[in-house]
C-alpha cells in the first residue's frame, strides 16, 4: 500500500466519472421502454458487425477512471485490493449505464461495450497501482511538485481539477481556441448578431485575449509563486488539444485551421495583458481574471457561428466520438461559471493570499 497525501485523485475520479455518465447517456432525450428484459443484452452473441474503433474507445474511455480510482481509495487498502475494487466499481458503473441505455432510442446496450469497458478499467487500475506511488505518495514527483507550487488543501486540488477540465474543454473542435462558456448550443438559443467578417474578427480577437488572460491569471491564483514554465505548458497543452480535436472529430480537416487571423490578433493583444496581470498583487490578479472571464464569456455568446467551422468537412457522424463530443461540449459550456465560483471562494477563504 502507499500513502496518498492529496485528495486530487478522488476529485479527478469523481469528475471523470460524471463525464463518463454524461457521455454514455447523451443526449438524454426520448426516454421510453423497449418492452424487453433490460439485461437481455448480456446474453447476446458476438455481433456480426462491429467497429474496431468503438472497441478501442470503450477500452480507452474507462482506463483513466480505473487509473484514478486506485490512488483515490482509502490509504489502508493494499494495492491488489485497490485494483480489484477499481475494476468492480467500473464494471458496476458500465453495467448500470448499458442497462439504462435500453431506454434511450439513440443508444444500444452491448455486452461487448461492457467487456471492453471492464478491460480498460483493469488496465487503468494496474497502471494506477504501478504509477500511483510515483505520482501521489508523499515521495512521488507529482506530490512534490504540488507541495512546492500549488496552494494547500481542497482549493489547490479544485484548481488543478479546473485546469484539467479546461484542457478537456479544448477538445471541442468548433469552439474558438481557449474559449469556453458558449451556452447557445446547450440551451438551443439563437445567435443574436448577424455575421460580418470584420465584426467577427474583432469579437474573436477580444474573446481570445479575454480567455487567455483569465486562464493564465486563474492558474497564477492557485500557485504559491507564479511558474512561467507551468503556465507556458498549460497553453501548449491547450493548443495540442485543439490539434487533436481537429484530427479526431473532423473528416480530413487541417489540424491547424483553428489558427485564424482573429485568434492570432487575440494572442498578440492578450500577451501584454497577461504580463501585466502576472505583476499584480494576488487579489488584483484574481479580480482581473474574473472580469476578463465574464467579458469573454459574454462576447462568445454574442458572436455569430464560427465561419471557419462551416468551411470544414463535416463532423465525424459515427462511433463514440460524438458521445465524447457531447461531454466536451458540456464542460466547455459550464467551465467559466465553475471558474468564477472558484475565484470567488478562493478570494473569500484565503485573505492571507491578498498580501
Amino acid at each position: 500500500m502507499f500513502r496518498s497525501t492529496t485528495h486530487l485523485p478522488r476529485h479527478l475520479a469523481l469528475a471523470y466519472g460524471l463525464l463518463v455518465v454524461y457521455a454514455c447517456l447523451h443526449p438524454f432525450a426520448d426516454w421510453h421502454g423497449s418492452g424487453l428484459d433490460p439485461l437481455e443484452f448480456l446474453r447476446a452473441p458476438w455481433p456480426r458487425y462491429y467497429r474496431v474503433n468503438d472497441m478501442v474507445l470503450n477500452l480507452l474511455g474507462f482506463m483513466p477512471l480505473g487509473f484514478l480510482i486506485v490512488p483515490a481509495l482509502p490509504r489502508g487498502l493494499r494495492l491488489g485490493a485497490c485494483v480489484v475494487v477499481a475494476v468492480v466499481v467500473c464494471f458496476a458503473l458500465s453495467l448500470a449505464l448499458e442497462t439504462v441505455q435500453n431506454y434511450l432510442p439513440t443508444r444500444v446496450a452491448s455486452n461487448v461495450d461492457l467487456g471492453f469497458n471492464s478491460l480498460g478499467a483493469l488496465l487503468g487500475a494496474l497502471l494506477g497501482a504501478w504509477l500511483g506511488p510515483r505520482l501521489f505518495a508523499r515521495e512521488g514527483g507529482l506530490h512534490r511538485w504540488r507541495s512546492r507550487s500549488i496552494i494547500d488543501g481542497h482549493m489547490g486540488d479544485a484548481g488543478l481539477s479546473l485546469m484539467a477540465l479546461w484542457l478537456f474543454a479544448q477538445l471541442t473542435p468548433e469552439s474558438l481556441v481557449f474559449s469556453t462558456g458558449d451556452l447557445r448550443r446547450l440551451l438551443e438559443l439563437p445567435t443574436p448578431l448577424p455575421f460580418s467578417p470584420q465584426e467577427f474578427l474583432r469579437l474573436e480577437a477580444a474573446a481570445t485575449a479575454g480567455h487567455l488572460v483569465a486562464v493564465v491569471l486563474l492558474a497564477r491564483s492557485m500557485m504559491r509563486v507564479p511558474s512561467y514554465g507551468a503556465i507556458a505548458l498549460l497553453v501548449l497543452l491547450a493548443l495540442g488539444a485543439h490539434v487533436l480535436a481537429s484530427v479526431s472529430f473532423l473528416v480530413s480537416a487541417d489540424p491547424f485551421a483553428w489558427a485564424t487571423p482573429g485568434w492570432r490578433a487575440g494572442v498578440v493583444a492578450g500577451i501584454p495583458l497577461v504580463a501585466l496581470g502576472l505583476m499584480l498583487p494576488r487579489a488584483l490578479a484574481q479580480g482581473l481574471a474574473a472580469m476578463a472571464l465574464l467579458a469573454a464569456t459574454v462576447l462568445i455568446n454574442l458572436a455569430p457561428q464560427n465561419p471557419y467551422l462551416m468551411s470544414y468537412p463535416q463532423l465525424i457522424g459515427q462511433s463514440h466520438f460524438l458521445n465524447f463530443h457531447g461531454a466536451t461540449g458540456l464542460v466547455s459550456s459550464m467551465w467559466p461559471f465553475l471558474a468564477l465560483a472558484y475565484l470567488t471562494v478562493l478570494g473569500a477563504l484565503n485573505p492571507a493570499m491578498r498580501r
